[in-house]
């Protein structure tokens, strides 16, 4: 199966530098295959036979302690996770000069439509949605600071979720779509 590790918190301001080769090498000794980076924001591709998707994070936030001393969050989701985040968003949204357009990957703890209750959300700013795994959020730029997202920074809901631009997003959907080629050649 081809899976996404998405980690929070790493190399942000200086903080929880873990470089992207040593990285590779640690999930590739926790027995994850076909290990791919995508920049340097904890952007992991790979594939993985042998483990539940439910145990793959515990694995990989031991290996990553482990290897660099680090207590990181992993998200994992599975392509077939992944294709209902594609799925729903929109073809239209950007991450440009006009507009801001973000994936928030969402723990499951708090992976309901619920979820959208506990966003500081203003509906003449921001356009929010739910999807299985991920809150999908746009705003155009010249709003970026009217927006009522932004006060989610430190919250208990902020601190279980990781976010992807969605150019990011994309590149790891073309990422995992390859890695499925490549895996069902081998």
């Amino acid at each position: 199966m081809v899976y996404v590790a998405l980690l929070r918190g790493i190399n942000v301001g200086g903080k929880n530098k873990v470089d992207m080769k040593q990285l590779k090498n640690v999930f590739e000794q926790a027995g994850m295959e076909h290990v791919k980076t995508y920049i340097n924001s904890g952007n992991i591709v790979f594939v993985n036979r042998t483990e539940t998707k439910s145990k793959i994070p515990s694995i990989l936030e031991k290996a990553i302690l482990e290897g660099f001393g680090l207590e990181i969050k992993v998200l994992v989701l599975d392509l077939d996770d992944y294709k209902q985040v594609m799925a729903a968003l929109p073809d239209t949204w950007r991450n440009d000069d006009q507009m801001k357009s973000d994936v928030l990957f969402i723990w499951e703890e708090f992976d309901n439509e619920s979820v959208l209750e506990k966003l500081p959300v203003r509906q003449d700013v921001d356009t929010v949605m739910y999807v299985n795994r991920a809150i999908l959020w746009s705003v155009d730029r010249k709003n970026v600071t009217k927006s009522g997202m932004n006060k989610i920074i430190g919250t208990e809901l902020y601190k279980k979720m990781t976010v992807r631009n969605v150019n990011t997003t994309r590149k790891i959907f073309d990422l995992m779509l390859a890695a499925e080629k490549l895996d069902q050649s081998h």
